[in-house]
């Protein structure tokens, strides 16, 4: 109840909430199932609400599990009391259990330990009593410990050796430890100097320093990277004497004593030697855990946008792989997908070479009616433009051409996942097919990729890959079952990821299907060997089948609500076929009249599931991502050179990050629009206005030509705000 009640109070849900959602999480229910199709039981939790919960009661449980065992341990050693079980227990963190645990942890062998085994810890007791006067003083009570066989030869080696001990329990004082931790948080500085005599693109960073509190995550990742390619010597420093300070008033005694002078000296040594090297590294490994999560954060922002980018559909794509040495490979694609055919040609290599790729592009364009060229923005990609936009003006026809990312199609090309899908295409051929079928439906084609490979992210490479994997699959996890999949088309690697379809499923699936033909129905799943009941509750409602006799398997309703649809359709007077002929554009309208809380109870369903069903009815077989912005098509090349200041531009955004966000408009280089630059009014974070795919209008603010940078701006220029 108590972990039920933190969470609650943690993410601002209420605890029925939390503890119906665990129990629903505990039972095996995947997050898209439970974010579609439970929502009268978690209050409407959405997928990010419900992901956050996860991670956060999986670190809770954590903890628990680390409390639990540090106890028992501690009390297998005998040394368990009610006040250090009660401190455990109390803990908020792993790092705070650990603490505690610090001076019950099997020590490997310290300068502490050896004196210890030498029999100086009564000394060590003797000194920090810090009693006011000695009897016998302290150089002749150190005398009774010289023992030359144990390895104390003289009355110096016993006090360092007592100051050792001292030195390792005050380091292994977890409210010390603490304390300290929060005072270097609170007034210590992350810096950073030069490492060798270098230039770098770390040069902001060879004489830095900023408080620790305030360091941003983008900067913490960027100087973590530094220090690992060896240019940044890194340190978290803080004024000593804060911390001593604070260490003596809770150590030395009030009043003089000749132990005063040892146990200060032995409180210096153990934050010097051993408190603040721990300290920083647990520091910093607390900005990288928080620069990592705001970064992730960012990530599967741009990710899911990206994903979620509206499908040029029912259009012919020629994909167009730039090359120079082997030429650029072709690939035409009809409206699903389907290579139609394949060519390589040579546009860099002479007149002739030029004329010959020509002619083969006009054949194919006129061929298979191609409506749109997706070029890869890759190398020889300007010249690959130039030569398109030239074709077409040529050509007279309506084709368009657009750039496309083509992050990680290379990836997905050398893959067995490509070799598997093309087994007779070279890498190329599959790597031109990858960039127009991701114009075509960027979800389909780019879950084939790593994520970490698409490129719309900072620093991902640098972060703990395990979380950055589970966020980024978490992403495409829901994004493919927002948008649903076609059960007779979807390749394995669409089908995977699917709300209880594991990989080998998917593949079951697909061979059921090349075995048996097309699934006539949503049910037919069950045929599949590994598709039992719980993975059919699962997945059903993701799943399409358009020709299916039972046109709600066409829709987002869950079979285990057919009966409810039914019956909401002939409350309002409607059949099935209504659904096929479109006719139900207003029954949401009608619902709302009605009162959907009232026809929900007549009808004895949930209202959450009610308004879903009634809004699935409306446009069965609708894609969400219909109703995004498309992708701006082009029929003519803009260079850098072309660009002015002042010059107004439509650009798509390809990429957010901390401090900005790159738009692409059209010059194979994109435009950075500073966070400063992006609205009229105060932001604090560039996702407050922009995401990855937005269309956007740009002014171009400066242009170097020779570093290749283009500043954009999104603000009103001046005399149009004046105006406004």
């Amino acid at each position: 109840m108590e972990m039920m009640q933190k969470l609650a109070a943690e993410l601002s849900l209420t605890v029925d909430q939390v503890e119906k959602t665990v129990a629903l999480l505990d039972e095996g229910n995947t997050i898209p199932f439970i974010s579609r199709y439970r929502k009268e039981i978690t209050g409407g939790l959405d997928d990010t609400q419900l992901r956050k919960l996860e991670e956060r009661l999986r670190y809770l449980r954590n903890i628990e599990a680390r409390k639990e065992e540090v106890i028992k341990l501690i009390a297998e050693q005998e040394k368990l009391t009610p006040e250090i079980e009660a401190a455990i227990r109390a803990a908020v963190t792993i790092t705070e259990v650990d603490d505690i645990y610090r001076p019950f942890r099997p020590h490997r062998k310290t300068r502490a330990s050896v004196a210890r085994e030498r029999g100086l810890e009564p000394l060590a007791e003797a000194l920090l009593a810090q009693e006011k006067s000695y009897d016998p003083a302290i150089p002749d009570l150190a005398a009774t410990f010289v023992d030359e066989e144990k390895g104390v030869p003289t009355e110096e080696a016993a006090l360092a050796g007592a100051m050792d001990i001292i030195a390792e329990d005050v380091s292994d004082n977890a409210e010390y430890r603490k304390a300290i931790r929060s005072l270097t948080v609170r007034h210590g500085f992350l810096s950073s100097k030069q490492a060798k005599e270098e230039d770098s693109v770390y040069a902001q960073y060879y004489d830095y320093s900023e408080p620790v509190h305030k360091v941003p995550g983008h900067r913490v990742l960027a100087i973590n990277r530094g220090e690992k390619e060896e240019f940044l010597k890194v340190d978290v420093t803080i004024d000593k004497d804060i911390v001593l300070n604070h260490l003596y008033a809770a150590i030395v005694k009030p009043g003089e004593s000749p132990a005063k002078e040892y146990v200060s000296a032995a409180i210096a040594d153990s934050y010097d030697r051993l408190i603040a090297p721990s300290v920083e590294r647990e520091i910093r490994n607390d900005l990288f855990d928080m620069a990592s999560r705001g970064a992730i954060v960012l990530f599967s922002e741009n990710l899911r946008h990206l994903l979620m980018q509206a499908p040029i559909k029912g259009k012919v794509v020629l994909g167009f792989d730039p090359g120079y040495a082997h030429g650029c490979k072709l690939a035409v694609c009809d409206p699903t997908g389907k290579v139609l055919d394949t060519a390589v040609v040579y546009p860099t290599q002479g007149a002739g070479r030029a004329e010959q790729a020509k002619q083969i592009m006009k054949r194919l364009i006129t061929k298979w009616g191609v409506d749109v060229i997706a070029i890869g923005n890759g190398t020889a990609s300007r010249e690959s433009e130039k030569f398109v936009a030239e074709l077409l003006r040529e050509m007279k026809v309506d084709t368009k051409y657009i750039i496309v990312s083509e992050s990680g199609a290379s990836v997905y090309s050398a893959s067995k996942l490509a070799a598997d899908e093309f087994p007779e295409f070279d890498v190329m051929q599959r790597s031109a097919v990858s960039i127009a079928r991701r114009l075509q439906d960027p979800l389909a084609e780019l879950v084939k990729i790593d994520p970490k490979a698409i490129g719309v992210g900072q620093y991902q490479h640098d972060m703990k890959p395990a979380m950055l994997d589970e966020s980024l699959s978490g992403v495409v996890e829901d994004c493919v079952n927002s948008v649903g999949v076609d059960l007779n088309t979807a390749s394995h690697s669409l089908l995977s990821y699917i709300s209880g379809i594991n990989a080998t499923s998917a593949k079951n699936i697909v061979k059921y299907r090349e075995e048996n033909g097309e699934f006539k129905t949503r049910a037919e799943v069950l045929k599949v060997p590994r598709i039992g009941a719980k993975a059919y509750e699962q997945c059903a409602g993701f799943l399409r089948v358009p020709g299916s006799k039972e046109l709600l398997d066409n829709t987002g309703v869950h079979p285990e609500s057919y009966a409810a649809a039914r019956a909401l359709l002939e409350r309002f007077g409607y059949s099935k076929e209504d659904i096929k002929a479109g006719k139900l554009s207003g029954i949401s309208g009608r619902l709302r009249t009605e009162g959907a809380a009232k026809v929900a109870a007549e009808l004895g369903v949930g209202e959450p599931t009610l308004v879903d069903i009634a809004a699935e009815l409306e446009k069965p077989g609708r894609d969400l991502r219909d109703d995004f912005a498309p992708p701006v098509l082009r029929e003519d090349v803009l260079e850098m050179s072309d660009l002015q200041e002042g010059m107004m531009l439509t650009g798509t955004v390809r990429n957010v990050i901390d401090f900005g966000a790159f738009v692409d408009i059209g010059v194979h280089q994109d435009g950075l629009v500073h966070v400063s630059e992006l609205s009229d009014r105060f932001i604090k974070h560039p996702r407050e206005v922009v995401s990855v795919g937005d269309i956007v209008q740009v002014r171009v603010l400066s242009v170097d030509l020779k570093k290749k940078r283009i500043a954009l701006s999104m603000k009103k220029p001046r005399e149009a705000q004046k105006k406004g």
